[in-house]
């Protein structure tokens, strides 16, 4: 098998360390240097060729740099990002041993908890920072092997591939007539892979014995518990290594292949498929044939309250739902849980009972809403029209930090005049009994505090998602057309 390689980092071996510390410029060297690390750009890999790339010195300290720029909290060792670089030029030489001398043994993992956004707890496995460097070795010597191989409607964890492409896939299918949806959410995914199945599914590819008791030391790692006590692994694929999407893609694949054995148009991003039928009863009959191969020939759950046989307006796919647009064809827009969950994501970041300044409280929302709107840009016009009831929302909200600040309505009556409201109109502000949100919307608080004033002291969703969708250029003869 052929295996290309990533170049190396710019600078190759001629690093020069002015300016950077010198474990960093240990790293780049040697993650350059194509001498010491043997191996020409193109490779077969063979027999127990395998395990010696993992453990080239090129691609260790590839893989630390790699760590170092994902950062992430210290495992259970307490060691973190900072302390395992800067000991990088000792580390290495000793980990490259222990790996090819098939010593080299995986620490507990550490469980955090973090919830869910529609509610309960997702559990977290947090590696040693050294053994995240060892995950990422791994997987920098076999995605280029199971890549290729993996199904063109994969989206999830893929170089040139995301959400927005998964999305664009799903519209497209929609428009050829594929309106029902099968929805399918797996139980626990990553807590109930099959260690013998995946094992078996990366030995049909990979044949070195010391690459998989090296995966599979790594999948049967103890977990560590916040209260303290240890559990073996005998299932499941902990989420937050480096090594964790690539195998949950490699399970899945078959799923993949299976719904292209049966003529089936679906779109998948990580544990997250969708697939498209002409309809409700078509649906149904997909329903139970998916649900018995993933239970039969994965050992996987199908979480029944989450999957169903839905319509594109109705569906949570990586946060969009479907409508139709003004020409006819299916676009993008918000699903209800992602407006739920950003409009209470918004009530957190802007408490009533807020004591910084204003601005700090801006500043806090800008940085959330500028990664929000980002992902959600691919949204078409009518589905971008809730950007504007939801930037209504922030200013209203923001309006009432200020009237609670003001503690009492006579200085919020002093402060109304000062922004220029005529007396009358700030006195009817100031002394409404209804509440501070009823008063956050009259019109004394909308004239001190205009749409414009907030414009120009933090972002707009429907601003941003305008920057991220120009419209299209008029060509200078179709505004002639025009003119006549």
């Amino acid at each position: 098998m052929d295996l290309v390689f990533a170049d190396s980092p710019q600078g190759g071996g001629d690093v020069r360390n002015e300016g950077i510390p010198s474990w960093k410029a240990y790293l780049l060297h040697t993650a350059g240097d194509r001498k010491q690390r043997g191996l020409h750009t193109s490779v077969t890999l063979q027999g127990a060729e395998l395990l010696a790339v993992v453990a080239s010195e090129s691609n260790l300290a590839s893989a630390l740099l790699k760590v170092f720029r994902n950062r992430g909290a210290a495992g259970m060792d307490g060691q973190n990002v900072e302390e395992v670089a800067e000991a990088s030029p000792r580390l290495l030489p000793k980990l490259r041993r222990e790996l090819l001398e098939g010593i080299y043994r995986p620490g507990e993992v550490r469980r955090v908890w973090i919830p869910k956004p529609g509610g309960g707890q997702r559990g977290l496995g947090i590696p040693n920072v050294v053994d995240r460097w060892v995950q990422q070795a791994v997987l920098q010597v076999m995605e280029p092997i199971f890549e290729p191989t993996f199904h063109r409607n994969s989206h999830g964890f893929r170089e040139g591939r995301g959400a927005q492409t998964a999305i664009a896939q799903a519209k497209a299918y929609l428009d050829e007539g594929y309106t029902a949806l099968v929805d399918i959410d797996l139980a626990k995914f990553f807590d109930r892979v099959n260690h013998q199945r995946l094992l078996a599914r990366v030995g049909e590819r990979v044949s070195d014995e010391g690459v998989l008791k090296l995966i599979s030391r790594m999948l049967k790692a103890k977990v560590a518990m916040p209260d303290g006590t240890k559990t073996s692994t005998e299932e499941g694929t902990p989420q937050g290594g480096p090594l964790s999407p690539l195998l949950s893609n490699i399970v899945l694949d078959e799923l993949d292949w299976e719904l292209e054995r049966r003529g089936l148009r679906f779109v998948r991003y990580a544990d997250d498929a969708n697939i498209f039928v002409r309809s409700e009863r078509a649906g149904e009959r997909v329903m139970v044939a998916v649900r018995r191969f993933l239970e039969k020939r994965l050992r996987l759950s199908v979480n029944e309250e989450k999957s169903s046989v839905t319509t594109p307006a109705k569906v949570h796919f990586l946060g969009f739902r479907f409508g139709r647009t003004e020409e006819g064809k299916f676009g993008a827009q918000l699903s209800a849980k992602s407006e739920e969950r950003i409009k209470n994501r918004v009530k957190e970041m802007t408490p009533r009972t807020w004591g910084g300044s204003l601005q700090g409280c801006m500043d806090k929302l800008n940085s959330y809403l500028k990664g929000w709107a980002a992902y959600y840009r691919i949204c078409s016009e009518e589905g971008a029209s809730k950007m504007r009831v939801i930037d209504a929302h922030i200013r209203r909200r923001l309006r009432a930090i200020i009237i609670r600040q003001k503690k009492r309505p006579r200085f919020l009556y002093r402060h109304l005049l000062t922004r220029k409201v005529p007396e009358k109109m700030a006195a009817r502000t100031a002394f409404e009994r209804r509440g501070v949100w009823n008063r956050s919307n009259r019109r004394g608080m909308t004239l001190a505090y205009p749409n414009d004033w907030f414009h120009e002291r933090m972002e707009s969703l429907w601003m941003m998602w305008v920057r991220f969708n120009p419209p299209p250029l008029v060509s200078s003869e179709s505004q002639l057309s025009f003119a006549f």
